[in-house]
């Protein structure tokens, strides 16, 4: 990953009224990628490789818009969805560093989109090839046999490229001059893994590292539709893939003290551009579609823990947690960028979308609207103090400017999200269960259902959907969830929720659920000789509070739901998978849900969803 910056000149050229308009302007943003190649070491020391590489635009809106053009009849923008390059390599092996330069051809594909401001018309292109050429260089440190970290520069240069739209005929031609300065991780293979002196070493300096990748393919065929509105389900069926790539690494600071950081690549679309169902069938689906992959920074955090003394347990490396001996009474501050997911509301059979569960409402609270931005993530700060038989934990994080919004308000304690968990451990007949309770109180700037179904005027042409920006000011929400889970045996879990919310004003940031009630089992194959496959069965029973179906009546629209009127019903949601192991770090699942009362619409549906999802770690 790394920052990528430069000049863009552009012109578009606008036949109606013969107007133009060109420059050059700046372009930067956060980026990742990945990549692959060869090297060769001589016993001169001199090193020959050759690499390939793709990078990604980060994920935040505009991002990826390398340059934009208006005149009085049109604007045009050109957008990254991928820039790679082949490159040859040359270094000189020092031992532990390796200085190196490299060269070669760089290519992009762009998109093209040009608005006619006097029909209000859109004009896009698909994906556009254009190549140039880039050079640079860097150095390679070895941390161990297989894994190095790398510091690198390249310069790219896109020469002139043009695009005509169809519609106008409007031109759009442009140039670039690119900046990278990038930090890279490589696993070389083929590499004897010498043996540590010290192979137990936990100490400061010390690392771990994860990976996986989770593609998920969803669809439902034509469900029954007496009406659609904008965050309707499509009547007629639809299919739709996720696609995420990610990685998570954690090294050891001090005594106590670790830091995080997991980068991602997200790409994809949910079914109706993740609308249609409050318990939405993927919990893959970002409310962000991208058809290339984009780069995010999903978690970047800083963990101290204090042991308190006492009786000590073994932890084993995973995602987010490094493998060693901690104190059992311990305190444990963490600070960044996570997901309040991350610490509130785990449960340990229906949690994470990746592996367990598919749909919002079952693998979380469904009427926590825990603060986060379209992707599920914040910025915040917690503090846990454990025990043998319980735990303790409360946080404070940014929420978002408005409902659904992208980007966070750093109003601090002005506004925010305050999550507070009590945690209880126990063994009946010697199996393990927990039971968790969670408040939490969101300060946001907020409208009220009540207030803009009121200002509503169908006469005017106004719903509660133009009118609920004329309510929004400093509101406070809360509310309470109930998180059990029970081992039943060896092989089979039981597990639930019931989560509540005081439903007055808008839903920030989870989705559009009041009050919701889930209960489920997970059962582990080794009653049919598969130790590592498993079967998760569930439902969950979703409503909404007076205020809030009274405003999508009136035309309102919530993060997921609104068809334009509402014939009020609980939703329903039934879900069952089958997660087969292929290999270690390989598991494939078949998954079906059942949506009764899309939306808490009677008169749409019921919805049969059919998802297949494969995931594979390290």
């Amino acid at each position: 990953m790394g920052y990528l910056f430069g000049n863009g000149t552009a012109t578009l050229a606008d036949p109606i009224g013969i107007q133009s308009a060109g420059g050059t302007t700046p372009y930067g943003t956060l980026y990742g990628g990945v990549h692959a190649g060869y090297e060769q070491h001589f016993a001169s020391r001199l090193m020959l490789g050759l690499e390939l590489d793709m990078s990604f635009p980060n994920y935040s809106d505009l991002a990826n818009v390398l340059s934009y053009r208006a005149t009085g009849t049109g604007t045009a923008n050109e957008q990254l969805e991928y820039l790679a390059s082949l490159r040859g390599r040359a270094g000189y092996d020092m031992g532990s560093w390796t200085p190196f330069v490299t060269g070669g051809i760089a290519w992009a594909s762009t998109r093209y989109s040009r608005t006619d401001l006097t029909t209000g018309n859109e004009d896009a292109s698909p994906g556009n090839i254009r190549v140039g050429w880039t050079v640079g260089g860097g150095l390679d440190y070895r941390l161990d046999p297989r894994w190095t970290t790398r510091f690198e520069y390249l310069y790219t240069n896109l020469g002139l490229s043009g695009f005509v739209f169809g519609s106008a005929p409007a031109r759009y031609d442009s140039q670039y001059s690119l900046n990278q300065f990038r930090v890279g991780l490589n696993y070389k293979f083929g590499v004897e893994d010498e043996k540590k002196a010290k192979a137990d070493d936990r100490g400061p300096g010390s690392w771990e590292i994860h990976g996986q990748t989770t593609f998920i393919y969803q669809g439902y065929p034509p469900i029954y539709a007496l009406y659609s509105g904008t965050n309707s389900l499509p009547p007629e069926g639809q299919s739709r893939e996720t696609w995420t790539v990610s990685g998570f690494l954690g090294v050891r600071l001090w005594q106590g003290g670790e830091l995080y950081f997991n980068p991602e690549f997200l790409q994809g679309f949910g079914v109706a551009n993740t609308v249609g169902a409050a318990g939405y069938p993927n919990g893959e689906a970002q409310k962000s579609n991208f058809p290339y992959p984009r780069f995010n920074v999903s978690r970047l955090f800083l963990r101290q823990e204090i042991g308190l003394v006492g009786e000590t347990e073994t932890v084993d490396s995973d995602y987010g947690q490094l493998s060693g001996v901690k104190d059992i009474n311990r305190v444990t501050l963490q600070f960044g960028k996570y997901s309040v997911k991350d610490i509130f509301d785990t449960n340990a059979y229906a949690n994470d979308p990746r592996i367990d569960f598919l749909n919002w409402s079952i693998w979380a609270a469904g009427a926590f609207d825990y603060p986060a931005d379209r992707l599920g993530l914040t910025w915040g700060l917690t503090a846990e103090l454990n025990r043998k038989d319980w735990s303790v934990r409360a946080g404070y994080f940014l929420v978002p400017f408005e409902s659904n919004a992208n980007t966070l308000d750093t109003a601090l304690f002005v506004r925010g999200g305050y999550v507070g968990e009590l945690e209880m451990r126990y063994r009946p007949f010697g199996q393990e269960g927990a039971f968790r309770l969670g408040t939490w109180l969101n300060s946001v700037y907020a409208g009220s259902y009540n207030q803009a179904t009121v200002l509503a005027n169908p006469d005017l042409g106004l719903n509660a959907n133009d009118t609920i920006p004329w309510t929004r000011q400093g509101r406070t929400k809360y509310g309470l969830y109930l998180n059990f889970e029970q081992a039943l045996s060896d092989s089979v879990g039981l597990f639930g929720r019931f989560s509540w919310n005081d439903g007055r004003n808008e839903i920030m940031s989870f989705t559009d659920i009041d009050t919701s009630l889930s209960l489920g089992v997970q059962i582990k194959g080794t009653l049919w000789g598969r130790p590592d496959d498993r079967v998760g069965i569930a439902g969950a029973w979703n409503n909404i509070s007076g205020d809030h179906s009274a405003y999508l009546a009136a035309g309102g629209l919530g993060p997921l739901v609104g068809d334009g009127a509402l014939s009020y019903a609980s939703e329903n949601v039934f879900e069952a998978y089958y997660a087969f192991q292929l290999a270690k770090g390989i598991v494939a699942t078949a998954d079906y849900q059942f949506l009764g009362n899309p939306a808490y619409n009677i008169v749409r549906g019921p919805v049969n969803v059919f998802s297949g999802r494969l995931r594979m770690s390290f």
